[in-house]
């Protein structure tokens, strides 16, 4: 009934008051299954869920995750008298309030006045979040509200298509067509998303942090021994070059026990909280410097902005990295724990001893952050160009595809330097004397060749899968409980 709505009664409504009357109407009683004048929450989710198929709604689960709240914020918004429902005049008030928005929204869109929405006013307007598409994705997003085959929207089919859409204005319906997450496989450095003015305003964006950071200590702790075990082999190939993942794996539960395999996570989880704090905080700030026109951040200004705001938080949180590093690879009884390794570093080294290895470090978020973000967005582009169908989004598996591979090519082109840190980080540990960058680069080449700046490369890859894997599913789990879609 929904759908022949939406395909006759619908658009053949002109914007006259005994016309929006009817079809709000008829639009009401159809969605009032038991016809008793209200609206409840079940009613609308099955509205919403029959509306569009276009909306990306492919089970139950999925459904639920990510229009919760979109039910709750139409029901809140109309709902004046407080009753958990919504009579006629409620609606009818709610649909007449939105459909102004959804026109200044259009009219934002419609820059030439034509009174219709083709392609390349929808390039304009997704690159205004400095995303770059194609046209064929700007067809496929267009072909998601076209109902009539010209592959451009006039009003009718815009307002039809966002009727029941809780979006208020034009930037929350483009990050609808394109949607992120905030995912964090441990290596300190990916770039930060985005947040909405809305996000912001509600109070939204830090319960996506808190979520984010829920899901980075899940994650972190999952991955703990693999991250242990790249670290050992960085740290120890000096000593021997024939080193196998089992046996270092034997050796680690030989000395310590099971539980050692965690040793110095305690750390890597504490710091999220600052580290992820000044990333955000500080990529917003580096944003609105790099955006000169008061408006647009382009691809290389967030790349540039990203790389920024990750060598400020590093530069902040870069001792509990050196710390982390020494409780990783120090010996069963070492250290009593985070107090002891830090009083004994003191002794040993003064307050310098806690920034060995921050210049290789600063040097590898830039390879890192610029290799995940274009490849991401290469990845995902190319698929919506050449795969998506009928919708602009590309769903979970498609995202954790891209991230998976991104993430492996970042990690690739920064490991060199992530090794020559961590080796200068726990130089004292190898009863080594203190050596300049350049001095450790020609000692691993001399001794180990090109093979010796990628130690311990097989368990970082071999971590980058479920690290993304558990991250995205934990982070989506813990969605609604925070209220988020």
């Amino acid at each position: 009934m929904l759908r022949w709505l939406r395909g006759f009664v619908l658009p053949q409504a002109v914007c006259q008051s005994d016309d929006d009357y009817l079809r709000y109407q008829i639009l009401f009683e159809d969605l009032d299954h038991n016809g008793d004048g209200v609206l409840d929450i079940q009613e609308l989710q099955e509205g919403l869920k029959n509306w569009n198929s276009s909306f990306d709604i492919n089970s139950e689960r999925v459904y639920s995750q990510k229009w919760k709240l979109a039910h709750m914020t139409i029901l809140s918004a109309g709902d004046t008298n407080a009753d958990s429902g919504l009579d006629f005049q409620e609606f009818m008030q709610y649909l007449q309030d939105h459909e102004k928005k959804m026109k200044l929204a259009f009219s934002s869109l419609d820059r030439n006045k034509d009174g219709v929405i083709d392609a390349s006013e929808v390039i304009a307007a997704v690159k205004s979040l400095g995303v770059d598409i194609s046209e064929a994705q700007a067809n496929s997003i267009l072909r998601s509200m076209d109902s009539d085959g010209t592959l451009t929207i006039d009003w009718d089919e815009w307002r039809d298509y966002f009727l029941l859409h809780p979006a208020s204005n034009i930037k929350e319906i483009i990050r609808f067509w394109k949607r992120s997450t905030i995912i964090d496989i441990g290596e300190s450095i990916a770039i930060p998303d985005e947040f909405t003015e809305r996000e912001k305003q509600s109070g939204d964006w830090w319960k996506r942090l808190v979520a984010a950071g829920i899901s980075s200590g899940v994650t972190r702790t999952c991955t703990a021994p693999l991250d242990r075990l790249k670290i050992i082999m960085q740290v120890h190939s000096l000593k021997t070059s024939k080193m196998r993942l089992s046996s270092v794996f034997e050796q680690m539960i030989k000395e310590g026990g099971i539980l050692s395999l965690w040793q110095g996570n305690g750390i890597n989880v504490f710091k999220i909280a600052p580290e992820t704090a000044l990333k955000i905080g500080a990529y917003e700030q580096y944003k609105k410097w790099l955006s000169f026109d008061g408006s647009r951040i382009g691809v290389l200004e967030r790349f540039i902005a990203g790389s920024l705001a990750g060598a400020t938080a590093q530069t902040f949180i870069y001792p509990m990295e050196v710390i982390k590093t020494r409780l990783i690879v120090a010996k069963k009884g070492e250290y009593t724990g985070v107090v002891d390794c830090i009083r004994k570093l003191l002794k040993q080294g003064g307050v310098k001893v806690f920034f060995k290895g921050y210049v290789p470090n600063l040097l590898g978020i830039i390879p890192y952050a610029g290799l995940d973000l274009a490849v991401y967005e290469l990845l995902k582009n190319y698929w919506l160009e050449h795969y998506a169908e009928n919708s602009a989004n590309p769903g979970i598996a498609i995202l954790l595809g891209c991230s998976t591979l991104s993430h492996t090519c970042g990690q690739l082109a920064s490991f060199p330097l992530n090794l020559i840190r961590t080796r200068m980080q726990a130089e004292a540990l190898v009863e080594k004397e203190t050596v300049s960058m350049s001095q450790l680069i020609q000692e691993i080449y001399n001794k180990e060749g090109k093979r010796g700046f990628f130690r311990g490369i097989t368990p970082n890859i071999i971590k980058v899968l479920p690290a993304v894997g558990i991250g995205c599913v934990v982070y989506e789990k813990l969605k609604p409980y925070f209220g988020l879609t």
